[in-house]
């Protein structure tokens, strides 16, 4: 409907004069969509818009008349959009749309005021672009709330994604090798090839618990680069011999591999370094806290000094962490588990109780800190850092068949909207 009263209030301000009249043109509606219109100014409009960015770019364009038709086609598609958020409830706040602005802004190095100038010196009223900006956020959040629903991707399809990813980087993937051969004679019998592979087990059990490799090698190892320190060098998966193949694909820097048993020996393989290879490692913290809400009956202040009185409880010995979390936190998904948070990335939590969990020395019980949540005490118990390589590729492979899909139902929808709409022209 609000295109219908922006005919009304164009018509409204013509003159009753008849010379005025002739002077002044009536804003005319292009299109009808179903109860909204697409009126003329608004095309003609995009076309000026259209021009002067072809302009800019050196872009040779085709003739007004097709450009008219694309220029409607995309007005009819963002009323049909709008009529839906409309019917959705979706809105854009004020706020929201400075917040977009500012980041508009900022991605072309200028302040707000310079962006203000320069649109207003290519033609364009800010009042308008303000506006424009807020139609294409609601149609964006109309986009998402209703295509994303429609897109599914099953855990197989990202899976061979993955593999297939693994396929096309795995010829630029290079390992250096360190290696230590335990070898036996030609004709060992099998007690003499039993006897090789409990010295080459031991061997390795060593080089676990942090024996040199290097030096293992140089004085155990039958292999020909025994006196580099078994260093083999810097190889791609597809020069190694297949024994080594096999068994060093997708393992990562610092892992041990053996004992491999060849017609010569054992060997043990150590993969020193990788290159070519997105590898990802994340910290992670395992921590407790106790959570107290402020409330109309206990105030903001009431409730830090209750904390700092558990808190001290704790301290003195009087109360274990865990018995006062199930009595006292008001977090219900761990106050029963003894305030216990479990593993988890510290970018998961808010901002306060972000930065308190990274900079807590490991069983420090913190002094009560206040979030949105309200006033926590928190304890890390422990860290740790895990490789998250094969988590970030699944991700990786669900975002790009996501998105692929995305786009594919979102033309269906918008197609299916097109198809479900009244839809007349009244201007060529």
């Amino acid at each position: 409907m609000g295109k219908i009263v922006k005919v009304f209030v164009a018509a409204m301000l013509l003159s009753s004069s008849a010379s005025a009249w002739s002077q002044q043109l009536l804003d005319r509606v292009a299109v009808v969509v179903n109860e909204g219109v697409v009126l003329q100014s608004e095309v003609e409009q995009l076309l000026q818009q259209v021009k002067r960015n072809a302009q800019q770019k050196g872009t040779d364009l085709p003739s007004d008349r097709v450009l008219r038709i694309q220029a409607m086609d995309r007005l009819i598609l963002a009323e049909l959009q709008l009529q839906m958020a409309e019917r959705m409830g979706i809105t854009i706040s004020d706020t929201q749309l400075q917040q977009a602005l500012e980041a508009i802004a900022q991605d072309q190095n200028m302040s707000m005021d310079e962006l203000r100038s320069t649109t207003e010196a290519s033609g364009t009223n800010w009042d308008n672009y303000r506006e424009t900006v807020r139609k294409e956020m609601i149609i964006t959040e109309t986009q998402r709330a209703t295509v994303r629903r429609r897109v599914y991707v099953s855990p197989q399809e990202i899976e061979n994604l993955v593999n297939a990813m693994k396929e096309m980087t795995e010829q630029e993937v290079e390992y250096r090798l360190s290696h230590i051969l335990v070898g036996f004679r030609e004709g060992a019998d099998a007690d003499e090839v039993q006897a090789t592979r409990e010295r080459a087990e031991k061997l390795l059990e060593r080089l676990r618990d942090g024996a040199d490799f290097s030096q293992a090698a140089i004085t155990s190892s039958s292999g020909p680069r025994a006196l580099e320190g078994g260093d083999l060098g810097w190889m791609n998966i597809n020069a190694m011999p297949t024994l080594f193949a096999d068994a060093v694909r997708d393992k990562g820097k610092g892992e041990f591999i053996g004992p491999l048993r060849s017609g010569v020996g054992f060997h043990i393989l150590k993969v020193s370094d990788v290159r070519g290879i997105e590898q990802v490692q994340v910290d992670e913290v395992k921590a407790r806290h106790i959570l107290i809400k402020p409330s109309i009956i206990l105030s903001e202040r009431k409730a830090q000094e209750k904390l700092a009185g558990i808190r001290e409880r704790i301290l003195a010995g009087e109360v274990e962490f865990a018995d006062a979390a199930r009595e006292h936190s008001a977090d219900p998904g761990s106050a029963a588990a003894g305030g216990d948070l479990g593993w988890a990335e510290p970018n998961i939590y808010a901002e306060e109780f972000k930065r308190k969990v990274e900079r807590l020395p490991v069983g420090e019980l913190s002094e009560p800190f206040e979030t949105q949540f309200g006033w926590h005490i928190v304890e890390v118990m422990e860290r740790r850092q895990l490789d998250a390589t094969k988590r970030s590729q699944q991700n990786r492979a669900y975002q790009l068949l996501f998105s692929r899909k995305y786009q594919e139902e979102l033309e269906n929808w918008q197609q299916e909207l097109r198809d479900q709409a009244y839809i007349e022209t009244l201007i060529q």
